[in-house]
């Protein structure tokens, strides 16, 4: 079964993707990580993510396999990687690499912004995993400042608010609701709860 899980940030998307492929015994990919790793890649050259024609230099030279995890999750990197994002040649450069994650045999999950409607539009099973603002900037909040940043909910919300808008408009795969996905809006959830409902959802999908 392929799994395409589609969302904005803190909604919840990337804990259900790994619960879902753990549930399933499938591959994972965080097509985020891509992003944020050219991202990185850039800050520490001193390199101005907005640089489109440099952006996609390190995009078409990325090696997934050296992602360092600690160093593309803080916010940071994050807003840095939604400017990389926004570029239609980076995604161009990325967008061979998941689709050949998502033409794995056995199936796959991955989470992103654009898998239901550009990765793998012929996806099993689409989830758009949703939350309101303010439930997604306090989970951000709680994950960054538990990582030892010092940033407050303010800052947060406000950055949320940019990545979103950003995401939504950007000319190149813009973040949608593929027309036949799966809504699941996580705002009152509990993360077991929004677990529990996203494997629900996809058992009955697997049992069409």
């Amino acid at each position: 079964m392929l799994i395409a899980v589609d969302g904005p940030l803190a909604s919840g998307k990337g804990t259900i993707a790994r619960a879902l492929a753990v549930h399933f015994n499938l591959p994972h990919m965080d097509t985020g990580t891509l992003y944020r790793a050219v991202a990185v890649e850039m800050l520490e050259a001193g390199e101005d993510p907005r640089d489109a024609g440099r952006a996609a230099e390190r995009a078409r030279a990325l090696d997934p396999a050296s992602i360092n995890e600690r160093k593309i999750r803080s916010a940071g990197a994050g807003m840095a990687a939604s400017v990389v994002s926004a570029h239609p040649d980076v995604r161009e450069a990325l967008l061979r690499l998941q689709q050949e994650f998502a033409a794995q045999p056995g199936g796959a999950v991955l989470d992103g912004r654009d898998i239901g409607t550009v990765i793998a539009p012929h996806a099993d099973l689409k989830l758009f995993v949703t939350a309101d603002e303010e439930s997604r900037a306090w989970r951000r909040h709680a994950e960054l400042t538990h990582r030892g940043e010092s940033i407050s909910y303010d800052q947060v919300l406000v950055q949320l608010r940019a990545r979103d808008s950003r995401d939504a408009a950007r000319s190149s795969a813009p973040m949608a609701k593929a027309a036949d996905a799966v809504e699941l809006d996580t705002s009152d959830m509990s993360i077991d709860e929004a677990v529990r409902a996203a494997i629900d959802i996809a058992q009955r999908a697997a049992n069409r």
